[in-house]
């Protein structure tokens, strides 16, 4: 089985402006073999989801990739940068040494318009 190549943007403070404002720029970052799956079909009014958040993609990375915390950040599939989807959470690797497979975390995404 292999995955996909996605693209991860990272927004990241790039320093500060004339009023002492935060001021980002866009940070992005390659990750291939990555596995897309459609979420569970559980009820956004389950109880595991309290403020209703919508799960429209499951994106399991790879247990190599070496890359920042997902939390905020946009994931490109297939090139589409006109939909990205958001990160949900701050997603963990599964970790205890178990290694059955060569994808150990699942990041949870929400699919926007434009």
């Amino acid at each position: 089985m292999r995955g996909e190549t996605i693209t991860v943007i990272r927004r990241v403070q790039s320093g500060v402006d004339e009023g002492n404002n935060p001021v980002y720029e866009e940070q992005r970052e390659t990750v291939p073999n990555v596995l897309v799956d459609s979420p569970d079909s559980a009820d956004a009014n389950d109880s595991n989801r309290p403020d209703g958040m919508r799960v429209d993609a499951v994106f399991r990375f790879p247990r190599d990739y070496t890359g920042g915390p997902l939390d905020g950040c946009k994931l490109i599939l297939r090139g589409d940068e006109a939909h990205p989807y958001h990160v949900v959470g701050h997603p963990l690797p599964l970790d205890g040494g178990m290694r059955p497979t060569k994808w150990n975390m699942s990041v949870e995404a929400t699919y926007t318009e434009g």
